[in-house]
């Protein structure tokens, strides 16, 4: 009898033993997923500040369990402009931007908004809305020249209007061309190479994009072909997320509802506040 009851003491001990190293083992493995996930969450921010894909920062977002951002964190903090300190105001409705200092109006000038329209995702669930962001924000940087990286929605959008559909080219694919050739990725370019082995970088800008075979073609990120000069004009004064005030290439909008979120200025208007409004001034639009 006493040997059985040993037997079920240790039988117990080894149980106790085995639940407790199981226990370990979940709760390791549980704070390397949570770390994966971190990992993978910074990746992919750095990746949607590259691209100002600022529509999949929520998916990412809500996909690693992150339920903070900087965006959110800005937009719900307090909306009570300084005393005696600088500050930009932005009404939507009026479609214009103040710098002030305290209640004296520095500067102010008309600006173009988002255009609050949506649009269908090319074969994904959702779209895209094109609104600009209400709330607090500050300025995070400030560059001269700055690079646009166009979004997928960009050329999606792109080929609605022209009624072409959209490829969007990976690294080591080849795309055949009716003439022989194909158009892939070599090095930091998008090439048409043709049946000799001769490559040809594209060289593209907005409105002037690769069509091949009824289709818009998307440059994988990283490319030269994703990155449009003089489309953000001469300077951006960023307000993070993919958000900015910014110069144009199109000084006919300003003044309207038709950017994609951003806050645009005529050329002149930008490079006069990038003079004077410092990097972490705050941003009140409403």
């Amino acid at each position: 009898m006493q040997k059985l009851v040993q037997v079920f003491r240790d039988s117990g001990k080894i149980a106790w033993l085995t639940i407790l190293a199981t226990i370990t083992v979940l709760m390791g493995s549980s704070v390397l997923l949570l770390n994966a996930a971190e990992a993978r969450y910074e990746r992919d921010i750095h990746r949607i500040g590259f691209n100002e894909n600022w529509e999949l920062l929520d998916e990412i977002r809500k996909q690693a369990g992150v339920m903070t951002d900087s965006l959110e964190e800005a937009l719900e903090a307090s909306a009570e402009p300084p005393k005696n300190q600088a500050y930009l105001v932005v009404s939507i409705e009026d479609r214009r931007v103040w710098y002030k200092i305290g209640d004296s109006t520095i500067y102010t000038t008309q600006v173009a908004v988002g255009s609050g329209k949506e649009l269908v995702r090319e074969g994904e669930k959702g779209t895209w809305k094109f609104e600009t962001p209400r709330g607090r924000l500050v300025v995070q940087a400030k560059e001269e020249d700055p690079m646009w990286i166009p979004p997928d929605w960009h050329f999606v959008e792109l080929a609605r209007k022209k009624g072409l559909g959209v490829v969007k080219l990976t690294r080591g694919q080849a795309i055949p061309v009716a003439d022989g050739s194909t158009i892939t990725v070599q090095g930091n370019d998008v090439v048409k190479r043709s049946q000799d082995g001769r490559a040809a970088a594209f060289d593209v800008e907005e409105d002037r994009e690769i069509i091949v075979g009824g289709n818009v073609i998307i440059p994988p990120f990283g490319t030269n072909q994703r990155k449009y000069a003089k489309v953000l004009g001469t300077h951006r004064l960023v307000l993070g997320d993919g958000y900015a005030l910014h110069g144009t290439n199109k000084p006919e909008s300003i003044g309207q509802a038709v950017s994609h979120g951003c806050i645009r200025l005529r050329n002149e208007d930008i490079e006069h506040l990038y003079g004077i409004v410092a990097v972490g001034t705050p941003v009140f639009i409403y």
